[in-house]
């Protein structure tokens, strides 16, 4: 399984209805593991990102409609990006030429 980032901005709807965090992050966590996924860790953040998630999911199709999905709903804007763990660094420089 692949590992992802997102950071995560809030919309103003979504800063205007703070108190429902605890809600929405277990939403969030139901709706990756229905497409078969696995929420690692969710951290509230300081700085440019309101929020930072990383997660495993199947392929980047998947990332990509948990994403849009996510944000219809107005609350937050993401930016999502495939991570490769240390035990796969090898892999990738083994393709190089």
């Amino acid at each position: 399984m692949a590992t992802y980032i997102s950071f995560l901005s809030f919309t103003e709807q979504g800063v205007k209805t703070i108190k429902d965090l605890p809600a929405r992050i277990a939403a969030g966590r139901q709706a990756i593991e229905a497409n078969d996924g696995k929420l690692l860790n969710y951290y509230l953040t300081m700085g440019a990102q309101d929020a930072v998630i990383v997660f495993e999911a199947p392929d980047d199709e998947t990332v990509a409609s948990i994403a849009l999905a996510t944000a219809g709903l107005g609350n937050l804007r993401t930016t999502s990006m495939r991570a490769f763990t240390e035990a796969e660094i090898p892999g990738v420089l083994g393709k190089m030429p």
